[in-house]
């Protein structure tokens, strides 16, 4: 079985290994360019992103008792990100913003590690349930192809041996003092010429 190979580009493969680093960064330049366009000190501000995030993390709480653990990870991620942008949009230092961005890159990262882990348990096995499959299949296929190519020879062989039999009967029909009818009588097939003879 001849499987065509997929070689993917190394930024293919890194894409989703730098995804929340680089959400938890535009999170933080957004609020950043926010702080710089009015919300530094602004209670305003603060109290909808309070609110916000509140909103998010009860509705990840909701979902997660209902049994969606996608949406409730989505809802809590949301929650997080809008803490972060209120945090980093009211300060007016950059060193909360940043420690907050470095937690929330590393609760990111241990989040994800433990879905990539599934993932590729996921994968792994597929592949050995596919490799068990393809070898089950060759041995199938291996097997049809001795049985084939023995019937083959069983045919070729039977094919052989009636020529073979059907020249020596022409040859034993022509040597002098053959009679046709002592074969029928000893109960062996005649043959055609002697048929037409008679």
């Amino acid at each position: 079985m001849n499987e065509p190979f997929v070689v993917r580009h190394w930024a293919i493969t890194a894409a989703p290994k730098a995804a929340p680093a680089v959400a938890t960064t535009t999170v933080l330049a957004l609020a950043r360019i926010w702080n710089a366009n009015g919300a530094e000190h602004s209670v305003g501000n603060a109290a909808l992103m309070t609110v916000l995030a509140a909103g998010a993390a009860a509705g990840g709480a909701s979902l997660a008792r209902v049994g969606e653990p996608v949406l409730a990870a989505t809802g809590y991620a949301v929650s997080g990100s809008l803490a972060l942008a209120g945090v980093a949009g009211y300060s007016d230092g950059l060193s909360l913003p940043l420690l907050l961005w470095a937690l929330a890159t590393v609760l990111a990262y241990c989040f994800a590690a433990r879905h990539w882990r599934q993932d590729r348990r996921d994968a792994l096995d597929h592949e050995r349930h596919l490799s068990e499959r393809r070898e089950e299949h060759a041995h199938i296929e291996r097997v049809e192809t001795i049985r084939a190519t023995t019937q083959i020879e069983v045919a070729r062989t039977g094919t052989a041996y009636a020529e073979q039999l059907a020249q020596a009967l022409v040859t034993r029909a022509t040597l002098p003092g053959f009679d046709p009818t002592a074969l029928e009588a000893a109960g062996l097939p005649g043959l055609p010429t002697a048929r037409e003879d008679r």
